[in-house]
């Protein structure tokens, strides 16, 4: 099973979450604050919404911006 797999199925867990990418956890990460991370883990990041998930890309190009 590979790291996408693990992530697809909602079997999350603190180990899969180190081998993940800067961005990946970054994505993540605002998930947990947006409170939307419940939701991903259950049924991936093809069941959020449009607004979701543009809300979630706005604060990663965001945080991008900031940073030299």
């Amino acid at each position: 099973m590979g790291k996408k797999d693990e992530l697809l199925t909602g079997a999350i867990r603190r180990d899969a979450l180190t081998r993940l990418t800067r961005e990946e956890r970054m994505k993540y990460e605002l998930a947990r604050e947006l409170g939307l991370l419940d939701r991903v883990r259950q049924v991936g990041w093809a069941g959020l919404s449009a607004k979701e998930t543009g809300r979630i890309g706005g604060l990663i190009g965001q945080s991008r911006r900031r940073k030299p």
